[in-house]
């Protein structure tokens, strides 16, 4: 398939075809799907029915971040991401590095995440099914979706989009008459809390809920290829963000206006018991089988990511060489997906929805404050270029101090997960010996 990978990276680069509402639609599409699919029950555990505070602070994060990714979008229309940014602020290889493997990572961690979140769905709608053969499953068979072909993982996104987005319609529709009938700032008290809300327990959930709103930054990684960047990428980004925001709280109002908290956090299928309990005569397996579509959607979109991003590095020379091999058949990169079927199926062995959502946080967020600062340092050095999207220097200051804010409430393990891929990373970094060449090209 020609379409799947170019051969050579000859010609006049990438057509510029995506316009304002496709780069909208990818970014929601990216957005939406496993972490308000799986991540609802514990998060209300947490928060209780003020769960859609977590929500709204992580988009508050994630706003000063999308500003940040949309400012230097606009100053710098090429693909490459956080990697690149994090080159031209600090020209620092190895930090570049590392930013960008933490990047891949997170996709990897977010990746096993919706696999466990999978799991739990298929388990419950088919329960002789055992979570670890539904894991097992799942990942072999988005393995060879993802390595069939491009076109075909595509068709399979569009599919699941909109399935995912008519469940999240559903939810809110038939929570909608529930409203107003509890109290939304009253904390988990039921759960043994003392029912006020804090400004520490908002940043506790917010690094949970984070989790969420993973996606949006995938939208630099498309700079080349959309039309009058310096305009199109900074709206599209923001107004996904937004998009997405509204959604997740006003299915997390509905969420809790249906469900106690402490009866969300203890479900499998938080979401399925919404809708059944909402309306007792909905057929469970219907919305067991939305969810699995959409939580599907984003393991298949982590996979495709993660894949190609392997590729492309090993192309450059930052990785090992057999990662960036193509099929000759398939022209997909067979090494690399097959690399990522490994890693994936032991990190959702070893830890749970929560743990691997938060480690996903986590690494994102690491990799958020070094973006926020890099577009600090860039607008404060003489002869760099003016974006046509310019935000006052707070806008990074204050996306930086929240992102570090939420990394202080992380928890012990997701700390040790994130902590041993940073290690890893470092070891990669050592082992590899990119050249400085091929860190420029980053």
């Amino acid at each position: 398939m020609s379409d799947d990978l170019p051969v050579s990276s000859q010609g006049e680069g990438l057509a510029r075809r995506i316009t304002f509402i496709p780069l909208v639609l990818y970014g929601v599409g990216d957005i939406l799907g496993a972490g308000v699919y799986g991540l609802i029950g514990k998060a209300a555990g947490e928060m209780g029915y003020a769960v859609w505070l977590a929500f709204a602070t992580s988009m508050v994060a994630a706003g000063l971040t999308g500003l940040s990714y949309a400012s230097l979008g606009s100053r710098y229309p090429r693909a490459g991401g956080a990697a690149y940014y994090t080159l031209r602020a600090f020209r620092k290889g190895f930090l570049a590095y590392g930013i960008g493997l933490a990047v891949l990572a997170s996709g990897l961690t977010s990746m096993a995440t919706a696999t466990r979140v999978f799991a739990g769905y298929l388990h419950g709608l088919l329960s002789f099914v055992p979570i670890p053969l539904a894991l097992l499953l799942f990942l072999l068979g988005l393995s060879g979706l993802v390595f069939w072909g491009i076109r075909e993982s595509m068709w399979a996104n569009s599919l699941c989009t909109v399935i995912e987005l008519a469940g999240l319609v559903i939810v809110i529709a038939v929570g909608l008459p529930a409203w107003g009938q509890v109290n939304y700032l009253q904390g988990p008290a039921s759960l043994g809390g003392s029912g006020e809300i804090t400004l520490q327990l908002m940043l506790t959930g917010a690094v949970l809920t984070f989790y969420s709103f993973v996606g949006f930054e995938d939208m630099a990684n498309t700079a080349e290829e959309v039309h009058d960047v310096e305009t199109t990428l900074p709206r599209a980004l923001l107004t996904a963000i937004a998009i997405a925001s509204v959604i997740y709280m006003a299915v997390s109002i509905s969420a809790v206006s249906v469900v106690p908290p402490a009866a969300l956090a203890q479900s499998p299928q938080p979401l399925v018991e919404v809708v059944t309990r909402a309306l007792p005569g909905f057929p469970s397996p219907v919305f067991s089988a939305i969810a699995l579509f959409a939580v599907a959607n984003t393991a298949l979109l982590n996979y495709i990511m993660g894949s190609r991003l392997i590729y492309g590095m090993a192309q450059q020379g930052l990785l090992p060489a057999i990662l960036g091999r193509i099929h000759p058949v398939r022209r997909t990169p067979y090494v690399s997906t097959l690399t990522i079927f490994f890693l994936v199926t032991f990190l959702a062995a070893i830890g749970d929805v929560s743990s691997l959502a938060r480690a996903t946080s986590v690494l994102l967020l690491i990799g958020f404050t070094v973006v926020n600062l890099s577009l600090v340092i860039l607008k404060l050095r003489p002869g760099e270029p003016a974006g046509r999207l310019e935000v006052p220097l707070g806008i990074p200051l204050a996306g930086a101090a929240v992102s570090v804010a939420m990394l202080t409430q992380a928890k012990a393990l997701e700390l040790t997960l994130a902590g041993g891929v940073l290690l890893g990373i470092v070891l990669l970094y050592f082992l590899v010996r990119p050249r400085a060449e091929a860190l420029d090209q980053l």
